[in-house]
C-alpha cells in the first residue's frame, strides 16, 4: 500500500558541516521499512563552496528536482525565512526554520527542534520537577529548547551564555510570548545552581571535536536531573560527571531522534514508527567510526 503511494521520496539536508548527520540514515531506513524508496540526501555547503546566499538557487533546484523537503542546520535556520511561502505558528515564534515542506511548489517552513526536545524529555525524564531550570546555549537550538522547556511547565529558566547580550535578546522574545519575568538572562550561574531543579544544556561544548565540561564540576549537585543535546557521543563528559554524582540524566539522542520523527511526518504523510527510529539512531551511535 505505502508503495503505491509513495514510489520514492526524495529529501535533503542543508547545511554546513554535515558529513557525519545520522538524520538521512534515519530517514531512509524508516521509508525502507514503510515500504517505500526514500532518498535523502546531504547537500553540504563547506565542500560545495556555498553559503546561506546560495540558498535561493538550492531552494530552486529542489522544487525543480522534485524534493518532497529539506532538513536545514547551521547556517541556514534564520536565513531561510524569508525566501520561505508560509510558515507554521512554531517556526514563527522560534524564529527559526529546521523542515521545509515542498508542496505544489511551495515552501513551507516549520520547527521540530522544539517537539523533538520535548517528546524526548517526556519519555527521557518523566515526572521531573520543572519548576526553576538553568540553561546554557541561547543560540538556535537553544531557542527551541527554551521554547519546549517552557511548554513542558517550566516557571522560572534562567540563561546563560558565552554572549550575554544574546542570552538577554531569548529572555525578552520568551518573556514576550510566556509572560514577564518567567525568563532571565543569568549573570550568577554558581548562584543559579543552587537553586534551579535541573539543568539543560545547549553548547557545543561535549562534543567529540570539543571536549569537556560547561561549567565547573562542583556546580552539579546529585539533586538536580541534568538534560543534554549533544549526540556526538552520546555520553558526554557533562553526562558522565552528572550520572556519577546521582544526578537524573537524558542524553543528546532524543532531541535528535524526534525531531527527525517530525521531519518524517511532514515530508511524507505518514506516521513513522519512533521507537524503531531510535533503535536504529542508537545502532549508529554505538558504532565504531559512524
Amino acid at each position: 500500500m505505502s508503495k503505491s503511494r509513495h514510489p520514492s521520496i526524495i529529501c535533503g539536508l542543508i547545511g554546513s558541516g554535515i558529513q557525519a548527520s545520522l538524520t538521512p540514515a534515519m530517514h531512509e531506513q524508516e521509508g525502507e521499512a514503510q515500504g517505500f524508496r526514500y532518498v535523502y540526501k546531504k547537500i553540504d555547503l563547506d565542500p560545495l563552496g556555498l553559503g546561506v546566499a546560495d540558498l535561493p538557487e538550492l531552494l530552486t533546484a529542489a522544487r525543480r528536482m522534485g524534493f518532497a523537503g529539506l532538513n536545514i542546520t547551521y547556517p541556514c535556520k534564520q536565513a531561510i525565512i524569508p525566501l520561505l511561502d508560509e510558515l507554521s505558528d512554531e517556526a514563527k515564534a522560534l524564529n527559526a526554520v529546521n523542515t521545509v515542506v515542498i508542496k505544489d511548489g511551495r515552501l513551507i517552513g516549520h520547527n521540530t527542534d522544539c517537539s523533538g526536545f520535548a517528546e524526548g524529555f517526556r519519555r527521557g525524564l518523566p515526572g521531573a520537577k520543572m519548576d526553576k531550570v538553568v540553561q546554557l546555549g541561547a543560540g538556535g537550538a537553544g531557542a527551541a529548547v527554551a521554547h519546549a522547556a517552557f511548554k513542558l511547565g517550566t516557571t522560572q529558566l534562567t540563561v546563560f551564555d558565552i554572549d550575554p547580550a544574546r542570552a538577554a535578546e531569548l529572555a525578552t522574545s520568551l518573556n514576550a510570548q510566556f509572560g514577564e519575568g518567567r525568563c532571565v538572562a543569568g549573570t550568577d550561574l554558581a548562584q543559579a545552581m543552587a537553586e534551579t531543579d535541573g539543568l539543560i544544556h545547549c553548547t557545543p561544548t561535549g562534543m567529540a571535536k570539543l571536549p569537556g565540561l560547561p561549567l565547573p564540576a562542583e556546580l552539579i549537585d546529585g539533586r538536580i536531573w541534568v538534560a543534554e543535546i549533544v549526540y556526538f557521543p552520546l555520553e558526554t563528559e557533562l553526562l558522565r560527571v552528572a550520572r556519577a554524582k546521582g544526578c537524573a540524566t537524558l542524553d543528546g539522542g532524543g532531541m535528535a531522534v524526534f525531531q527527525a520523527v517530525g521531519a518524517f511526518r511532514h515530508f511524507t504523510g505518514l506516521e513513522p514508527d519512533a521507537e524503531r527510529m531510535r533503535a536504529h539512531f542508537l545502532s549508529m551511535v554505538n558504532t565504531p567510526n559512524t
